[in-house]
């Protein structure tokens, strides 16, 4: 039997994702499974999208690698929307800790974690709460304060960077042994992985972890964790001598050639000399007598008549 045109359509709302294989299992109940939605980027405080799995209670961070001119096949159907989706684990307390940082600018005092993580604009930033791990981390990065059965919490930045530095710490350990190069040889060793060419130091590597952390928290709390760190400042490159450049001022400068004044309006009202060079004189003393004109030699020929 053959397929109909319309069979061979791909679906408008296709992806190609690349995510573990517990996020492919059904749901055990109604309403559980993986769920795309958009939060905002604990850094930037921009929409993001991520995936959250309600049976694992896990929030996956969503990266999108786009080429030109790229399609998949699927099936028997055509993807043109080539992008490729990356579906990774994330620490959902980074999530957390940008509103913690906010309610302590705004308030600074001690409240129950649910009415913290209220956003208009992002409503399903509720799912944070169900992210059981993160909400049992929270004494890393606050406060707490225990009235009844109810707990409140309170931003703290010592705390806070504490909890960064050993996330630093980790992400040393991981880029270490995963073999990923960092430092200044992070270009060539792309095409040539030599132990020699990659002489990189611990410092290297606590920058680069230190760079992929701060993708997560704000600019502000990035700065104050490179000095946490105790890092020295990079050195500035050497002094080069001051490029000259064209003063800037309102007064319009007119340009040193002004093509624009030889048009043919100027031409006419320009008066023609009088006076003659001294290769010209001599030129009219010349006999001319039996010397053709120069225009005659490109005038069209005569077609003699039979």
């Amino acid at each position: 039997m053959s397929r109909k045109p319309c069979e061979a359509a791909a679906r408008p709302d296709q992806w190609v994702l690349i995510a573990r294989d517990s996020l492919l299992d059904l749901p055990k109940k109604p309403g559980d499974g993986a769920l795309f939605t958009r939060l905002r980027n604990p850094s930037t405080g921009e929409g993001a999208l991520f995936l959250f799995s309600s049976c694992a209670q896990q929030l996956f961070e969503i990266k999108v690698f786009k080429e030109d001119y790229h399609s998949w096949f699927v099936g028997q159907t055509v993807q043109h929307d080539g992008r490729l989706f990356f579906a990774t684990p994330m620490d959902a307390l980074f999530l957390i800790l940008y509103y913690l940082i906010k309610a302590e600018k705004e308030q600074g005092k001690f409240q129950p974690v649910d009415q913290v993580v209220v956003d208009e604009a992002f409503p399903s930033s509720c799912i944070l709460l169900q992210c059981t791990r993160a909400m049992q981390s929270l004494h890393h990065v606050t406060e707490e304060k225990e009235i009844g059965s109810k707990k409140f919490y309170k931003y703290n930045k010592e705390k806070t960077l504490k909890w960064l530095k050993k996330k630093v710490v980790q992400t040393v350990k991981a880029l270490k042994s995963n073999n990923i190069c960092v430092g200044g040889s992070v270009h060539s060793a792309t095409f040539i992985r030599s132990k020699q060419m990659l002489d990189v130091t611990e410092e290297d590597y606590t920058r680069y972890a230190h760079g992929l952390i701060s993708e997560y928290v704000p600019e502000e709390l990035s700065a104050d964790l490179l000095k946490y760190l105790e890092l020295p400042e990079l050195s500035s490159p050497a002094a080069q001598p001051p490029v000259k450049k064209r003063k800037v001022s309102d007064v319009l400068v007119e340009a040193e050639e002004d093509y624009t004044k030889f048009n043919s309006t100027d031409l006419k009202k320009k008066k023609p000399s009088n006076k003659m060079t001294a290769a010209q004189k001599s030129l009219a003393k010349v006999d001319k007598s039996g010397m053709k004109n120069i225009s005659s030699f490109f005038s069209p020929k005569s077609v003699s008549k039979k």
